[in-house]
């Protein structure tokens, strides 16, 4: 029998639910995989705060000495959240040989050269599944399950708060507003949502997934980003009625050596798959020249699937000897191997308010066709303010087209409401 000694940074409610697991499944980890594990110091703010039975007193401490400088633990997991101090911790845990596990994907897009660079210089083991999408294992599938495939597209829907805030404004018709204040009564969004709202935190995930699946560093500064604070209902009812659905999309495609990587909310088809998830479940969606079309779906977040990804990472730090390195280089900025997209092709949607005059639409026409850009649907929903809305599904399209189109409408007959992508 392996005995494991364990230290934790942070001992909050994810903290908290890893203890708590790892004491339930005690014996099971004991007979199947021939291991003991004992947590011997948490690092908290608060020594005097009272936590569950399974987290003693005698185990806190406010010294992260205590736990990055103690020779009999092995392993580090981190639950501090944020980029500092977490990524300075883990990267003294990593330099001392000690195994990290983390689901802090902002420290890891943000530090991931240095923090990998620390594991494979000391040896030590770097684990980040729960970095993205709670207990779902698709860390695990791309460094290993779908090894013999060139994956050249992937499309995530991977921010909670972001789907429920969605989900509810299209299946009850409620505004972004009311939607999101009822979020934040019920602790399911953040009192301050901009990282999940503006689309912050999907981009720290998509750099994780898209540097795996790619085997080249994509940066999280290297990801287009726009919020979903700008969707109406307006846009929803339109969507829905050209048969879409609206949904914070984290997508990246890799076309021999370009790649293109962007959060955006986007038009998705209701035959898609990601189309059909709601809540405040995850999803990933993959295209690999091997095994064609993959999901994987399951909840994203939350205390008890974050602590069943922790606790298999810790299980296998303890039994692996010296953790895989990355395959691929990360160094500070992009990769050399790939370059980024500077133009996107694609459907969009298009909601505009137009004066209600002779000509009008034959201007918008000429301003699209101007750019080469074909319209594929046109509806008219009811009118509202002074004139009427129009909106607008073209057919794919280079986005700096679009731009331009855009722009030439004569700001005295068009407003443009707003631009949508569309996931096809």
């Amino acid at each position: 029998m392996k005995k494991v000694i364990v230290g934790l940074l942070g001992c909050g409610n994810i903290g908290s639910g890893v203890v708590k697991l790892i004491a339930q499944m005690r014996e099971d980890i004991r007979r199947h995989y021939q291991l003991e594990i004992e947590v011997r110091r948490a690092l908290v703010r608060s020594t005097e705060k009272k936590r569950i039975p399974e987290v003693p007193a005698s185990i806190l401490t406010n010294d992260p000495d205590q736990v990055l400088n103690d020779p009999d633990i092995s392993v580090v997991l981190e639950f501090l959240g944020g980029e500092q101090p977490a990524a300075d911790y883990m990267a003294r845990a990593l330099r001392a040989g000690k195994s990290v596990v983390t689901a802090n994907k902002m420290a890891l897009a943000l530090h991931w050269p240095e923090l990998q660079r620390a594991a494979e210089e000391s040896g030590s083991g770097f684990y980040y599944e729960a970095s993205v999408g709670g207990a779902m294992p698709i860390i695990r599938m791309l460094q290993s399950s779908l090894q013999a495939n060139h994956i050249t597209r992937l499309s995530a829907i991977i921010n909670g708060t972001t789907n429920y805030l969605l989900t509810r404004m299209t299946d009850e018709g409620m505004d972004y507003q009311t939607v999101l204040a009822d979020a934040q009564r019920l602790g399911l969004a953040e009192p301050d949502p901009a990282a999940d709202v503006e689309g912050e935190d999907a981009s720290y995930k998509l750099s994780i997934l898209s540097s795996l699946a790619f085997h080249a560093h994509i940066p999280v500064s290297d990801i287009q980003r726009e919020g979903m604070t700008h969707i109406s209902q307006v846009d929803i009812k339109c969507a829905g009625d050209m048969g879409y659905v609206i949904k914070l999309v984290a997508s990246a495609s890799r076309e021999e050596d370009v790649v293109d990587a962007f959060v955006s909310p986007v038009l998705v088809p209701k035959i898609h798959p990601l189309a059909s998830v709601k809540g405040a479940f995850n999803a990933v969606y993959l295209h690999g020249h091997a095994f064609d079309d993959m999901m994987i779906y399951g909840r994203g977040a939350g205390s008890a699937p974050t602590a069943s990804a922790i606790v298999s990472d810790l299980i296998c730090a303890a039994q692996e000897s010296n953790a895989a390195s990355s395959t691929f280089e990360v160094v500070e900025g992009l990769s050399e191997s790939v370059r980024m997209a500077q133009d996107r092709t694609c459907a969009f949607y298009l909601r505009l308010q137009v004066k209600d005059n002779p000509g009008v639409l034959a201007h918008v026409a000429s301003c699209l066709s101007g750019q080469k850009v074909s319209v594929r649907a046109l509806q008219q929903p009811q009118g509202s303010g002074d004139g009427a809305q129009i909106t607008i599904l073209t057919h794919p399209a280079a986005e700096s087209s679009i731009r331009k189109a855009v722009s030439a409408f004569d700001a005295e007959l068009v407003t443009v409401m707003n631009v949508l992508r569309v996931e096809e």
